[in-house]
């Protein structure tokens, strides 16, 4: 027997689904040349992939740096504020860095962009156009605003799948 509770449960379910197919569809129209930039920066980097961002932002950089890993790719997760308090001494000038934020606006990252932009290390963001990261990067592929799939809008459940 199926109970209203259960059944909520499943309606609330498929709508989650629903709204992060729907994030990566909208995605699919927006590759462009920045894509094929951010992976050619990749590409010819001479160091290391340096991925970094807070928060769920540092989560999906850390699943990203061992998929990159795993695939051949020198990458590691560089927490930024960790950075700030000692750790950007493992940036090199021949490393590239992936950066991700949905505000691009993040202190902690802000506060790392004067090091790398001193140590010459190109930037690669994945963030609101326009934002404090977006101007600082070299290539910026731009994050759409995205519903939540979260009934509340709180969540980043859509924005951390795309």
């Amino acid at each position: 027997m199926v109970t209203s509770d259960a059944m909520t449960d499943l309606e609330l379910a498929r709508k989650v689904l629903e709204t992060e197919a729907a994030a990566i569809l909208r995605l699919v129209e927006r590759l462009d040349e920045r894509f094929e930039q951010a992976v050619t920066l990749l590409q010819e980097c001479r160091g290391r992939a340096i991925l970094t961002g807070m928060g769920k932002s540092g989560i999906i950089c850390r699943k990203i740096a061992a998929t990159l890993a795993s695939t051949g790719t020198p990458a590691f997760f560089l927490h930024p504020a960790e950075a700030v308090h000692g750790d950007l001494g493992l940036a090199d000038r021949d490393d590239t860095v992936l950066m991700l934020s949905r505000s691009g606006g993040t202190p902690e990252l802000a506060a790392l962009l004067p090091s790398f932009s001193r140590l010459g290390i190109r930037i690669v963001a994945i963030s609101r156009p326009g934002s404090i990261l977006a101007a600082a990067s070299d290539v910026v592929i731009p994050l759409p605003d995205l519903p939540e799939a979260c009934p509340y809008n709180l969540a980043p459940t859509a924005s951390t799948t795309a």
